[in-house]
């Protein structure tokens, strides 16, 4: 069978099967693993474009994280982040967030370093059988957002192309700003309430643990919605922005810009987790539950988990 997507949700999906002795491949379109675990490096350092941290509540999940804390690939960052608004700068404190000093993809890649991951290989349909442009499979996963997969599905495939129909997206542009020198007040990760522009900040110098002058910044849906076709022309605006919420002298050395069309799912429900239907198609992904890495990677080991069930 296969998976297409190489993000946390499928790497899971395919690591149940193949445990499970299902021959999988997995077929991803970037050039790496990862999906919104998105990292990307500047002089050599990593930044996280994506998730901005993950959270942990699920037992099984939490000892995936302890076995990535154990090889040294993930950190205890912070509880405690700074809320902006109406009432000024307050800090909130809340679950533990957890940080990858080599970025979030690095999470992902370990999970699929012993998975047939195929990269740079862009899928253009799934048909009825299910087929992959022609190729029957037992099943097809596509572990991506709903709009993403609806390209892919054939109409005759009505299930997954309902399910997919039910998905709401938001979108969001990732800001990666570095300075000359570390200039603003102490503080790990900032929620902009109210804010035309922002939505969250992080200080990517501490989550990383070097220090480095790098703040992260996501802008909110709206303001992204208005600059996808041209996110870079959207940097000033949002440099202007961080620079006058920390009060920063200094503008910023290079500032990177990457668009997130579809960024966060918005209204998930309970549900099972997942889709599985009897054409042969899963859909997995944080879309079937809280946008939350742990939930993506919940969704993709119990469809993982199901197919197994099915196809053994």
């Amino acid at each position: 069978m296969v998976v297409v997507g190489a993000g946390i949700a499928g790497v899971a999906c395919a690591g149940e099967l193949l445990r499970a002795g299902v021959p999988v491949e997995i077929r991803e379109r970037a050039r790496v693993p990862g999906g919104r675990l998105a990292t990307k490096r500047f002089d050599g350092r990593p930044a996280d474009l994506g998730a901005a941290y993950l959270t942990v509540s699920d037992p099984d999940f939490a000892e995936v994280v302890h076995g990535w804390r154990d090889a040294g690939l993930i950190r205890e960052w912070t509880d405690t982040f700074v809320a902006y608004g109406e009432g000024g700068r307050r800090e909130v404190t809340g679950t533990m967030r957890w940080a990858a000093p080599r970025g979030l993809r690095s999470l992902v890649e370990q999970l699929a370093r012993d998975l047939p991951v195929v990269v740079d290989r862009l899928v253009l349909g799934v048909e009825p059988g299910p087929a992959v442009q022609g190729r029957p499979y037992a099943a097809v996963v596509l572990a991506m957002p709903g709009p993403q997969a609806a390209l892919l599905l054939d109409p005759a495939l009505a299930a997954a192309t309902e399910a997919v129909a039910r998905q709401r997206w938001s979108p969001t542009l990732a800001a990666v700003l570095r300075f000359p020198a570390r200039r603003w007040a102490e503080f790990r990760g900032a929620f902009v309430n109210d804010h035309p522009l922002l939505s969250t900040v992080c200080d990517d110098g501490d989550r990383r643990g070097d220090g480095a002058p790098v703040l992260v910044a996501h802008t909110t849906p709206e303001f992204a919605a208005g600059h996808l076709a041209q996110p870079t022309a959207a940097a000033p605006a949002i440099e202007a922005a961080v620079r006058d919420l920390f009060a920063l002298p200094d503008p910023a050395v290079h500032v990177h810009m990457h668009r997130w069309t579809y960024a966060k799912p918005v209204g998930s429900g309970a549900g099972p987790g997942f889709h599985l239907d009897d054409d042969g198609i899963g859909l997995a992904g944080d879309a079937f539950g809280a946008p939350r890495v742990q939930t993506a990677w919940r969704s993709g080991r119990d469809l993982g988990r199901a197919l197994v069930r099915r196809l053994t």
